[in-house]
């Protein structure tokens, strides 16, 4: 198969800035993905010792990706222990 792929970026020169973007595209969408699996307290792998982690996560800890205007660490505690 990757001959075949190979014959085809050859005789077609064309192809390669797709299969480029392509390959991009798919390597950083696994990239986030396993960034959400073990970044984001919304999944828990560990349900016997930590059954919600959304529980133990200070008012300034950042989990987004990416937040317009916001510090982080001058926010306050508004919310009650559990």
């Amino acid at each position: 198969m990757l001959s075949t792929v190979l014959k085809q970026v050859k005789s077609h020169p064309a192809l390669i800035p797709l299969f480029i973007f392509i390959g991009g595209g798919a390597t950083m969408s696994m990239l986030y993905l396993g960034r959400i699996a073990l970044k984001n307290p919304d999944c828990s792998w560990d349900r016997k010792n930590n059954p919600e982690p959304w529980n133990k996560l200070g008012p300034n800890d950042q989990y987004k990706l990416f937040t317009v205007n916001m510090d982080y660490s001058k926010l306050k505690k508004d919310r009650p222990d559990f």
